[in-house]
């Protein structure tokens, strides 16, 4: 079993929502959604580009999915969460723009974000101690040899690449696409996502991801709101 710190909107924001059926899968319930209109790309179309994003759900990767280290517990990562959560105030995005990075294509800050960066960093140091060492298995599955310096580091020390000046927030929204199809797959999501990133996005919650068993769809175990709004909500 693994557990993610994902930031992801309640669920019923709008964002939340249409993110879902872009996806196929609601991470909250675990069901399969109604795909959006578009007149861009066929339902079918919509399923395969988003088949490798929909086992994660709609998210921004804060504490990448881990084991849990020996002697923590569930039940303690929780209670960490909710403490932290208490104690934290949420931070705004003033707008999402359309970004394909790495071949994929995602919701990222249009622009750049000092408190969004240090948030992230926190989640990053204060949840580390719950994180099991990564196995040899598991380095490999990063690739290793195409990190860079900095990003292999991060890996050893923290389980994952992209952590601290290498960290890019984004909430992925396909696989990786080649040229000959980017042009459609960007005008689809546009199409779909461009009324709802007119908005600022507040992250006003944090919410606690499980994979079950290796390969399992991932979903939302619990969601802790930041500050004042100290609601928690279990999946």
């Amino acid at each position: 079993m693994r557990y993610a710190i994902y930031f992801t909107p309640q669920q019923d924001d709008p964002l939340t929502r249409l993110a879902a059926s872009w996806l196929g899968r609601d991470p909250f319930t675990g069901a399969a959604t109604e795909p959006p209109a578009s007149t861009v790309l066929s339902p079918a179309e919509i399923a395969f580009h988003t088949a490798s994003a929909r086992r994660y759900g709609f998210h921004a990767t804060l504490k990448a999915p881990f084991g849990l280290a020996a002697g923590e517990t569930e039940a303690g990562l929780e209670r960490a969460i909710s403490a932290f959560t208490q104690r934290t105030e949420p931070v705004v995005i003033p707008r999402l723009v359309i970004k394909q990075m790495d071949g994929f294509f995602a919701l990222v800050p249009g622009d750049e974000n000092p408190n969004l960066q240090r948030f992230a960093d926190d989640v990053v140091t204060g949840f580390d101690r719950f994180r099991a060492p990564l196995s040899e298995a598991d380095m490999e599955r990063r690739n290793p040899d195409a990190l860079s310096p900095v990003e292999f580091r991060n890996l050893c020390q923290w389980g994952y690449p992209y952590v601290f000046d290498a960290f890019r927030f984004h909430m992925t929204l396909t696989g990786r696409v080649g040229a000959a199809e980017s042009a459609r797959i960007r005008a689809a999501i546009e199409e779909v996502f461009g009324a709802t990133l007119a908005r600022p996005v507040a992250i006003e919650g944090l919410a606690l991801f499980v994979e079950r068993e290796a390969g399992a769809p991932f979903t939302v175990l619990s969601y802790h709101a930041l500050g004042d709004r100290r609601d928690r909500k279990t999946a």
